[in-house]
C-alpha cells in the first residue's frame, strides 16, 4: 500500500461515514475472506463509537461476520467504482472476490480481517449482539475498535478531495453512482 493511514480518534470516527457513502464490508474467518458493497450504513453512536450496516441473510460476508464476530467498513473512492459495483453484484461463495476483482488487501490490528487497499478510510468493528435486529432487519451494530483514513483525503476532522478520483461514492441503483461534492461551511 502506497500510503500510511493516519489514526482517527474513535470519538470522531462517525465523521468518516457522516457524508453517507457506499461502503465495502469485508470479513474473514479461518483463512476465508470476502468483500461486498453495502449502500446502507450509518454512524450510530459517538462513545463508544458504533456503526450500523445492513447485510442480507444470504450474503457470504455475513456468514464470515457471524463466525468471526468482526467486520471492516472500507470507504471506497470514485477510482474504485467499477470494483465496488462488481463486489456488490457477485457472490463470494464462488471464489475469492479479492483475487477475482483484483482488490489488494492489508491487515490493520486483526490479522484475519482484510482491509481493502486504495480506500479513503477504514474501520475495524466487532459485532454487538442484537439478534432481533439481525434477524428481522439484517441490521448489524458494530463497535468501532480502530479507524484510519488516508491523510491525503481526510485530516483535521474533515474530508478534502484534491481530485475527482479521490471522492467517495454514493450509490443510487442500477449501476449509477454520484461522487461526494465539495465541502462548504454555513455559519449560524
Amino acid at each position: 500500500m502506497a500510503i500510511s493511514p493516519q489514526p482517527v480518534e474513535l470519538t470522531e470516527a462517525y465523521r468518516l461515514l457522516n457524508h453517507g457513502p457506499v461502503v465495502l464490508i469485508s470479513s474473514g474467518y479461518q483463512g476465508k475472506r470476502n468483500v461486498m458493497a453495502v449502500a446502507w450504513s450509518m454512524p450510530l453512536d459517538f462513545e463508544p463509537a458504533r456503526v450500523a450496516v445492513i447485510v442480507g441473510s444470504k450474503a457470504y460476508t455475513r456468514t464470515l461476520m457471524e463466525a468471526s464476530g468482526r467486520f471492516a467498513v472500507n470507504i471506497p473512492t470514485r477510482a474504485q467504482a467499477a470494483k465496488v459495483l462488481a463486489a456488490g453484484s457477485r457472490s463470494g461463495r464462488d471464489g475469492d472476490k479479492f483475487a477475482d476483482l483484483g482488490l489488494e488487501s492489508f491487515t490493520g490490528t486483526h490479522p484475519d480481517l482484510p482491509l481493502v487497499a486504495g480506500c479513503a478510510a477504514w474501520m475495524e468493528c466487532s459485532i454487538e449482539p442484537e439478534k432481533d435486529m439481525q434477524t428481522r432487519y439484517d441490521l448489524f451494530v458494530g463497535r468501532i475498535l480502530s479507524a484510519w483514513a488516508d491523510p491525503a483525503i481526510y485530516s483535521g476532522g474533515a474530508w478534502h478531495f484534491a481530485s475527482d478520483d479521490q471522492r467517495t461514492l454514493h450509490y443510487t441503483s442500477g449501476g449509477f453512482f454520484s461522487a461526494t461534492g465539495d465541502a462548504f461551511e454555513v455559519k449560524a
